[in-house]
């Protein structure tokens, strides 16, 4: 929830400001943010696919939860419509892992349970609750303090988002043994194999 309370209002702030500098573009600068993101998103999401078992699922989620964080308040830095785009970039790295891990570790957590389904609707709903909030929350804070104060609001969301996934998150990914050999055969059976065969 605080995940995406943090997240979803940053893209239409951002689309927000660029709309201000660029009256004329204001679609072509929102769909610059958009595709700029999903360009980053999809190798993300393949590289974290592939690690996930080996790597560990929390120190990739870590990372997804750690950028969030320094995006909000990199958005504070300036205005440049280059540099917005640029850190927009970064919400790419963020849902690339969130996407990904997401139902891994649902599916960690309910294995053996048969509630995977359960679970995936409880995590939406809140994931809903969290983004629907926010978008209210952080108009406020921008009405009655400008954009700068909504996105440092945003960022210190982020980081009690990250601090609680760190303290009370475990990792969840399974440790598979690895098989069990199967022996040789002994050299007492040596014999009776050829008697067989004689």
């Amino acid at each position: 929830m605080l995940f995406h309370f943090a997240n979803a209002p940053l893209l239409p702030l951002v689309g927000q400001k660029l709309a201000v500098q660029h009256p004329t573009l204001p679609t072509a600068m929102m769909s610059s943010c958009i595709i700029a993101a999903q360009m980053i998103m999809l190798p993300i999401a393949l590289l974290v696919g592939s690690k996930a078992d080996t790597w560990g699922r929390k120190p990739l989620f870590l990372v997804g939860f750690g950028i969030l964080p320094v995006r909000a308040f990199l958005y504070t830095l300036s205005d440049d419509s280059t540099w917005l785009i640029a850190v927009q970039l970064m919400d790419g790295v963020g849902a690339g892992i969130y996407g990904a891990l997401t139902p891994l570790v649902l599916a960690d957590l309910m294995r053996g349970t048969g509630h995977y389904n359960v679970a995936q609707g409880a995590v939406a709903t809140v994931q809903g609750i969290g983004a629907s909030v926010s978008g209210l929350v952080a108009g406020e804070i921008v009405d009655h303090f400008g954009y700068s104060a909504a996105f440092v609001t945003l960022g210190l969301a982020a980081l009690v988002a990250l601090a609680a996934f760190f303290f009370g998150m475990p990792e969840t990914a399974r440790r598979y043994e690895a098989p069990t050999p199967i022996p040789a055969p002994s050299q007492a059976a040596a014999p009776l194999e050829r008697l067989g065969t004689d």
